[in-house]
Parts: structure tokens; C-alpha cells; sequence
């Protein structure tokens, strides 16, 4: 049974079973330059990375990152969902997917299903999102989503200043 669906997705928690798409994922030309580099190089990389940032946080805020795949082939082809940061007080939505799904309405519709979650059932009322100022197509989605810029912010431990949405 899937956790989210929508017309032309499944939405599920991560498990350990998912680490050989994170390899990918996680070593993809974007990801690394939008997101950074989680040295995720093998698959028990991937096992040990998921174990520790993922699997705690559906118990710890009864929501977190899920895998996206294709209803009709089964195939995953990206992740999202939301993250609680420790030093801010409402969620932000991340999502990111594999280059061969780009411009296909995926990140919309995943991205649009996490939310609806969140409001209707989490009763999440406001939600951020950051990135980088050149990360074009994710400033794109986020606007679509109906979040608004609000400036900058900079996360601990991080050099850069990233742009702030929020809804």
C-alpha cells in the first residue's frame, strides 16, 4: 500500500530498499550542485545515510522524505517531502529528481500532494522552502506551489545564503 498517491504517482516512506536509487540520486550532477555532496558512494552508503537522516524523522514528526515513483512502471525516479530543521520552527518541502524526469509536471504534482498532506492531514499551516538563487527551475516550482519569497537565510554550518519561501 502506497503512503501518497496522486494521478500518475506513488508516494512512499524511504526504506533501506530504496538505497540503490539514493546512489544515483544522491551522485547526480544537480543534486550536487544544488544540494551538496552526502559522500553517498555505494549502496551501503546509502543504507547507513538513510538509516540515520531519514527512518528516525516519520517517528520523530509523523512526516519526512519519500520516494517518487511512476504508478505504471514502479520505477523511482525522485524524493520528495518535508524536512523539520532543528533551529526553525515550521517544515520546509525539498524535492529532487533523476534529469530524465525534468519538465514532465512531476515535481508539481509530488511536491503539491506533500502539501496537501500537511495541511489536511498535519494540520501544517505554513511551509518554507530554500534554495540556491541559481537553482532556476526549483525557484520556478516553489512559486508554483504558492510560496512567496521572503529573502535570505542561512543554514548553521553552511557558507551560503540561499533564498527563503515560505506559505
Amino acid at each position: 500500500m502506497s503512503f501518497l498517491e496522486t494521478e500518475r504517482l506513488i508516494l512512499n516512506k524511504i526504506s533501506t530498499r530504496d538505497a540503490p536509487f539514493y546512489v544515483e540520486l544522491f551522485n547526480s550532477e544537480d543534486w550536487l550542485k544544488y544540494i551538496g555532496d552526502r559522500n553517498v558512494r555505494s549502496i551501503a552508503d546509502a543504507e547507513n545515510y538513510i538509516k540515520k537522516n531519514y527512518l528516525p524523522i516519520y517517528d520523530e514528526h509523523g512526516f519526512g522524505s519519500y520516494t517518487v515513483k511512476l504508478k505504471e512502471s514502479g520505477k523511482t525516479i525522485g524524493a520528495c517531502g518535508l524536512y523539520q530543521r532543528d533551529d526553525l520552527k515550521h517544515p520546509d518541502i525539498g524535492f529532487a529528481f533523476l534529469p530524465g524526469y525534468y519538465g514532465q509536471g512531476y515535481g508539481f504534482e509530488a511536491a503539491s500532494e506533500v502539501m496537501r498532506f500537511a495541511r489536511e492531514q498535519l494540520g501544517i499551516t505554513e511551509i518554507l522552502g530554500f534554495t540556491k538563487r541559481e537553482n532556476v527551475a526549483s525557484i520556478k516550482l516553489l512559486k508554483k506551489l504558492g510560496l512567496r519569497e521572503q529573502g535570505t537565510y542561512k543554514f548553521k554550518d553552511d557558507t551560503e545564503d540561499l533564498i527563503l519561501f515560505a506559505k
